[in-house]
């Protein structure tokens, strides 16, 4: 591409050559100048020579055109020029040969200087060529025969009169036209190109210097009309290309051209946006289709980085896509906060089930809690890259009872034939025959309702993969980290509901203050001043949801989950996956009961337990992979 001075030297000076070229054509009779002239009317004079064109070495001064006066015949009489003069003066025949008004009038002067006739009729012939050579300027065309005529009677007026105001006025004009012409030559030459000036250089930029010259330069006007135009046709092409960054940098050359006089880059910019969001929308639709496929999340993906590459900031189609591969991501076709049920294999539904989030938190104690154990330490984060689905309360006696039903299943309790239960009278929890998954918590009958009791970790997990069977869904029990992370769904406090004391009315059961049993009985370790209406087990789901809609992760009963037993978290898994030995018995335990002290309802409080164990205050849930 050429430089902006480059340009304009070579381009401007081909032009002002044409230019001058044709001014020679029009061919004169040269003449001596007025002061070189004989005074003698008669004196010999050359026929005809071509007019005489003086260029300086420096194109920044300005380009003179000299016009020598043509003589008349020798032999005519003053009389005769005088009337041939005045003819012609009146015909606006004013210099174009020795027959013209000027040459006769200044051959007349050069005979007699006092000639008054012919001082008029000069004067009135240089006012001739004033008004004609500012009529060529109003008139000048793009072909450019106006400035050559407005130069010739420019040139004409220096030669009659070079001091005169007017004239100097003229010339000044002239030469001012003749720049703005170069300029739009050299325009209109690099728009032929293609050079529009997207670089600073260009089309653009000579338009914009002739312009400067003169405001209102039709040609230049059009030039720049003419560089928006083609910047617009290159946006569009570029965008049906789909390649919407080169449209966007030709739709601010082409803004820039004339700032949008005429609507037409906020068309073009309606008409690019449209083809941006048919492709957006047709990205968007492929990605809901690969997300309904078995395997088609990365195509997805790949989708939507495409639309993220073309599409605006915030785009709302955008944001909406990348939402919903977040979505399918971590929870797949779910929702995190969704509620469902699976159906079983008879027709019945399975528990129901809420969605987790997925997130990280900060499992067990921390150094400085009170009453914590060293088996709750030392704290430390767990990501959980994909959501889960969670029960929303304890598996129930009627959803564990259809299993048993189902499968044939003998629970450990049953095959032992006992299980410990809560002993009203010595107030201490003891082994009692005929007690199992049916009994509640003091072995008599349970409802339908109730947690189920009395169930060992294995029965548990045959439950979970009974559930896997009948749904065609990965059932199992909660790790310790998923269960201790929906149980503080969120919160970093002491206790599930924050670090007060006593825990918000109606927030759980748990051992409190006030209440009692049966007989009157209290509890010796409690949250003071807390009631809550039962002393045992209260029906699933009684009280309020914690945050993600979950019921009593922190009282009601204790729950086994999917872990061993280790003494510390150190060297703990990061990902919240159960921390499983194969063959150990020592199972934990997560969440608080109905008969367990304020420490044991801590968030990070944990427990061991026999994997064979049965009794009155541990329950279960489940977690289901989605």
């Amino acid at each position: 591409m050429q430089t902006k001075g480059g340009g304009l030297r070579g381009q401007a000076r081909r032009w002002l050559w044409t230019v001058l070229l044709l001014a020679a054509a029009c061919g004169r009779a040269p003449a001596p100048p007025p002061a070189q002239a004989s005074a003698s009317v008669s004196q010999a004079e050359p026929a005809a020579a071509t007019p005489q064109v003086t260029v300086s070495g420096d194109e920044a001064h300005a380009v003179a055109e000299v016009w020598i006066p043509p003589a008349p015949a020798a032999d005519a009489d003053r009389a005769a020029l005088r009337r041939q003069a005045a003819a012609a003066l009146e015909q606006g025949h004013l210099y174009e040969d020795a027959n013209a008004a000027a040459p006769l009038y200044l051959a007349l002067l050069r005979a007699d200087p006092d000639d008054r006739a012919a001082q008029r009729g000069l004067e009135r012939t240089r006012a001739a060529v004033l008004a004609a050579a500012r009529k060529s300027l109003e008139e000048a065309g793009e072909d450019g025969a106006g400035l050559v005529r407005a130069m010739q009677l420019a040139a004409v007026a220096r030669t009659l009169a070079p001091a005169d105001p007017q004239v100097q006025a003229l010339q000044q004009a002239v030469e001012a036209a003749r720049r703005v012409a170069a300029l739009d030559a050299a325009g209109e030459d690099d728009l032929r190109g293609g050079r529009l000036g997207e670089q600073g250089n260009g089309a653009l930029a000579y338009f914009r210097d002739a312009l400067a010259l003169a405001p209102e330069d039709a040609r230049a006007r059009q030039g720049v009309a003419a560089v928006e135009s083609a910047a617009l046709d290159r946006a569009e092409a570029a965008a049906h290309a789909l390649d919407f960054e080169t449209a966007s940098r030709w739709l601010a050359h082409a803004h820039a051209a004339r700032e949008d006089e005429a609507g037409a880059v906020a068309d073009a910019r309606r008409r690019v946006d449209a083809v941006r969001a048919r492709r957006i929308a047709a990205l968007r639709d492929a990605a809901l289709h690969d997300l309904l496929q078995p395997t088609g999340l990365r195509d997805a993906r790949a989708r939507l980085a495409e639309v993220l590459r073309i599409a605006d900031p915030g785009d709302p189609v955008a944001v909406q896509l990348r939402e919903r591969i977040d979505l399918v991501t971590h929870y797949g076709v779910f929702r995190p906060g969704q509620v469902f049920t699976d159906g079983l294999a008879d027709g019945s539904r399975g528990p129901q089930m809420v969605v987790v989030p997925h997130g990280a938190f900060r499992m067990g104690a921390e150094a400085s809690e009170a009453s914590a154990a060293e088996a709750e330490k030392p704290a430390h984060y767990v990501r959980f890259d994909r959501g889960f689905a969670m029960s929303l309360t304890e598996v129930t006696v009627a959803e564990f009872g259809r299993f048993v039903a189902a499968a044939g299943a003998r629970p450990r309790a049953t095959r032992r034939g006992n299980s410990t239960v809560y002993d009203e009278r010595s107030g201490n929890f003891v082994r009692r025959s005929g007690v199992d998954w049916r009994s509640g918590y003091d072995g008599r009958p349970a409802t339908a309702s109730d947690p189920v009791l009395h169930v060992s970790v294995r029965d548990a997990e045959a439950y979970a993969a009974w559930m896997s069977e009948q749904t065609g869904r990965h059932y199992r029990l909660p790790s310790e980290a998923e269960f201790e992370y929906a149980l503080r769904a969120g919160g970093q406090g002491r206790y599930p509901w924050g670090d007060a004391g006593i825990p918000p009315p109606g927030s759980g059961n748990f051992a409190g203050g006030n209440d009692a049993s049966h007989n009157g009985r209290g509890w010796n370790n409690a949250f003071v001043g807390y009631g809550d209406g039962y002393w045992g087990p209260a029906p699933a789901g009684r009280f309020q949801a914690n945050a993600w809609g979950l019921h009593d992760l922190a009282g009601n009963v204790s729950e086994w989950v999917a872990d061993c037993w280790h003494a510390s978290y150190r060297r703990a898994p990061a990902d919240g996956a159960p921390w499983f030995n194969p063959g150990c018995r020592a199972r934990v335990i997560r969440g608080g009961s109905w008969a367990g002290a304020p420490a044991q309802t801590r968030s990070a409080w944990r427990g061991s337990m026999d994997s064979d164990i049965t009794n009155g205050r541990v329950g279960f849930r489940l977690v289901r992979g989605i």
